[in-house]
Parts: structure tokens; sequence; C-alpha cells
């Protein structure tokens, strides 16, 4: 038995420990429980939701980069029918919090899942605002402050459980974003999603990707995401959920120290099926090495000169 206090309050929500499977490469949870009990995890975000089923892009999906991966999987998910009648069930039976991670392309197609879930055993919403809106010309809905404000406020209204919004890197000014997310009533903000990037292959002269751009994730994203953690935590009062390469415990306490009070681990479970879990030992771990209590006393302890943020 360890001496630290892993938990973590998160929205009046409780985690038993700050390490969250993140949305997109954790699927809905099944595969790695054939690894290790997911239930030890503080939580997962389930893949990206939509109102109806989505096959996703065209392949290839994923190229491999340095120190991270690009993927265009284009949100493919089942839809909202599927997912209530046969995820639901298996995940009422998990004792972690769950976060269901909504898309759509326009406003209407958030709430409407956001309904439909109101009544099953989720915990959370996290709100995926880094996809295009349709009503708009494509314009992504994360990257403006004024449209993060709109949908945020109407998922608000919609939603009985507490909202997380999920931010992108490709914003122009994310604090600007992730203040106007908390205006418009969010209860936390998580970042960073993918950077948009591509990759080329010079034989065939043609793009490695199907859909030609993806979003880059993994180790070679930490240094950004880091600093977007840090400048949101500084711009809003609200809780902020770290991701971007983590792939150690002492790259969650390096989110932790730049103002998260949690943190997502995504990639890196494409590569290692335990990495969720071995994070979370290694933090642990790391906390117990410091003499440190509460792993609560991490956030916002970074030191930037005279004071901590």
């Amino acid at each position: 038995m360890t001496g630290v206090d892993m938990r973590v309050n998160l929205c009046g929500v409780t985690f038993k420990n700050p390490v969250i499977a993140a949305s997109g490469t954790f699927a809905f949870g099944e595969p790695f429980g054939d690894f290790y009990d997911i239930s030890k995890l503080g939580g997962i975000s389930l893949k990206a939701l939509t109102k109806e089923p989505r096959i996703g892009n065209r392949p290839p999906r994923i190229a491999e980069t340095a120190s991270g991966i690009i993927n265009s999987v284009g949100l493919q998910n089942p839809g909202m029918d599927a997912f209530l009648k046969d995820h639901i069930p298996r995940l009422e039976q998990l004792d972690t919090v769950t976060i269901a991670n909504i898309a759509g392309s326009k406003i209407d197609d958030y709430v409407a899942v956001i309904e439909k879930l109101n009544d099953t055993a989720v915990d959370m919403f996290e709100l995926n605002i880094s996809c295009p809106n349709v009503k708009q010309g494509g314009q992504t809905f994360g990257t403006e402050p004024k449209n993060a404000y709109e949908i945020t406020k109407k998922a608000k209204k919609a939603a009985e459980k507490p909202l997380v919004v999920k931010l992108t890197p490709n914003a122009a000014d994310i604090a600007a974003v992730a203040k106007a997310a908390e205006d418009a009533g969010a209860d936390a903000v998580s970042l960073i999603n993918t950077i948009t990037a591509m990759a080329v292959d010079v034989k065939t002269r043609r793009p490695v990707l199907g859909n030609v751009v993806g979003g880059l994730s993994g180790p070679a994203v930490k240094p950004v995401a880091l600093r977007m953690v840090y400048e949101v935590y500084k711009a809003v009062d609200i809780p902020v959920i770290g991701m971007g390469g983590i792939t150690r415990g002492t790259d969650a306490a390096e989110f932790m120290l730049a103002g998260a009070a949690a943190v997502m681990v995504g990639t890196y479970n494409l590569s290692e099926p335990m990495g969720s879990l071995m994070v979370l030992n290694e933090l642990r771990a790391f906390a117990e090495r410091e003499k440190i209590d509460k792993i609560t006393a991490l956030t916002g302890a970074l030191k930037t000169g005279e004071e901590t943020i």
C-alpha cells in the first residue's frame, strides 16, 4: 500500500487517481481489458461518439513519424444507438469514471448525443470542438473564442453531467478559447488535441494518408502541449486536464506542475497496451520518492521565479 493519496476531484466527480485513458486510442475500453483491469485507472474517455454511425476517412489512416504518429481516422464510431445497446451495459460494470467524448458536424448533433446520454451511467461529457462546423463552411468550432462559446453554451444547457471542453492546439490563442469555454459554463477543459500535420511518400510522390492531412500526436507534441497547458491554467479558474505525448510518470508530473489537475494518456496506448497503467504506477512511485502526501499538491506547483504559477 502506498502512503500517497492519489485521489483528485474534478467538477464534483472523484477520480481514484489522476490518470485517464484519452479518447481515440482506447476505444470503449474493451481491447485493453485483456491486458489489465482498467478499473485501476482514474477514468477512461471513450472513443468519440456521433449521433449517426461514421465509417471514418479512407485509408491509410495512420502514418508513423519521428516520435509520434499522424492519424486521420475520421471519428469512426458505431453511432449512438449501437453504443447504447452494445457498450453501455459493460461500462456500467466498471469501477472507474467514464467520460463520453462528443463530436458532430453542427451544434444540434452535439446536443442530441448529450441528451441521449444524460440518463446513462456515463459520469461526464468531453466536448470535442476540433470538429468542422458544416454550417460555417467547415470552420473548426474550437479555433475561435466566439464559436467555442456558442457550442459550449448550448451543450452545457443540455448536459445534466459535468462538461469538459477539449481544446484544439490549432487555435491562434488557445487561452482565449479556454476562457470563452469557461465563460459559457464549461466545468473543465482538456488539452491538447492533435496538431494538424501531414506526411509525404517521396517514392510515390503522394501523401501517406488517404485524407492527405491528419493530426499529430505522441512525444513529438509534448513540449507544445506543456506550454499550452501552462497558458490555459493561468487563464481560467476551472480544472485543466493535460495531455500530449505522455509516456512516463514523470511526464504526467510535468503536466501537473504546469497546472493540470489530471492527465490523459493517448498515443502511448497504441504502442504499449499497458501504457496508461504504467504511467499511473510510475507517477505513484515518483510521488513516494518525493514524499508527496497528496498528488493534488503537484498541480500548479511549477516554480517560475520567485513564486509558483
